[in-house]
């Protein structure tokens, strides 16, 4: 009896096939695609700019030409008031009677120390001749180069005050308190120098000496700290207020001006900042961080399966 042997198989024949791992990639998608592709591109976000680069800033020639124009019309304007010698000291008189019946402090109690001091009336009195337009014009340069549109903002109110003041020049010629022989104020320009008037006022062609309500010395000068206040974010920047309180000083401690003249001053400038509205200040203005981006622009997270065969993929 013949016994018959079958052929061995192939071993591929007898082993199944191994399944392919289960990745948890759809039929059709690349298995070894990257997890970022599947992500939606971020937008790039802008630098962030200094405050108030956004804006515009004006034609430098123009502005010269402008700023120089202001500044002749105010000397044209306050020499226009002068020679209304009697009209002035009448004015003179009924302002030291309202500052009386106002119970204002007198003036000669900010001057009787300055005259203690040859030095410190020197002082008092270059601070008066010297300070007045130059730290009025580095305040515009400096907006104009760093904030343009608080610049623009700045310069339309110091043009409105000075014309209203100008107004007042000629509507209410004044003599300062240091010629009116009442107020027994000593004129410390003239006894101890610098001065930038001349000694009789009514042949004063440089100057008019009858201009002294408002006192434009404290309306720029106050102007000055709030428009640095208004265009800084230092946390000291309150202190820009020691120019218009020591201006104060200098203009009634050299008997310039009265009391009253910074009040009106005051009053004017009030009024033209309501008329003329500071720019918008953004958060980056304000030091507050960045609004975060929406959320339709974020990375979407991913748990799960999906993750676990995104990353098997790439193995």
């Amino acid at each position: 009896m013949e016994s018959r042997t079958e052929p061995a198989r192939p071993a591929s024949d007898s082993a199944p096939e191994p399944e392919p791992p289960d990745t948890g990639t759809p039929a059709g998608i690349p298995a070894a695609a990257s997890p970022d592709a599947a992500a939606p591109a971020r937008p790039r976000t802008p630098a962030p700019t200094s405050p108030g680069a956004s804006a515009g800033r004006p034609p430098l020639v123009r502005e010269l030409l402008l700023v120089v124009g202001l500044f002749v019309v105010y000397k044209a304007g306050r020499l226009l008031a002068d020679g209304r010698t009697g009209e002035a000291f009448a004015d003179a008189h009924r302002v030291w009677g309202w500052e009386r019946s106002l119970h204002l402090p007198g003036e000669g109690a900010v001057q009787a120390p300055l005259l203690h001091s040859d030095m410190l009336v020197h002082l008092a009195n270059t601070y008066y001749a010297t300070v007045h337009f130059p730290a009025t014009i580095a305040f515009l340069v400096w907006l104009y180069v760093r904030r343009p549109a608080h610049y623009l903002w700045a310069r339309r109110v110091l043009a409105l005050l000075t014309a209203a003041a100008l107004a007042g020049h000629l509507l209410f010629p004044l003599a300062p308190p240091r010629l009116l022989a009442e107020t027994g104020l000593v004129d410390t320009g003239r006894v101890y120098g610098p001065t930038v008037y001349g000694a009789h006022p009514a042949a004063d062609a440089l100057a008019n000496q009858f201009a002294a309500m408002p006192s434009l010395h404290f309306g720029w000068a106050l102007m000055v700290a709030i428009g640095l206040i208004a265009a800084t974010r230092s946390r000291l920047r309150a202190l820009w207020l020691l120019h218009p309180l020591l201006t104060l000083l200098v203009i009634v401690g050299t008997a310039n001006h009265y009391w009253l003249d910074a009040i009106v001053a005051t009053a004017l400038l009030c009024i033209a900042l309501a008329v003329i509205p500071p720019p918008h200040r953004t958060a980056t203005d304000q030091g507050l961080p960045p609004a975060p981006e929406p959320a339709g622009i974020s990375v979407p997270e991913r748990h799960g399966p999906e993750l676990h065969g995104l990353v098997g993929a790439g193995r």
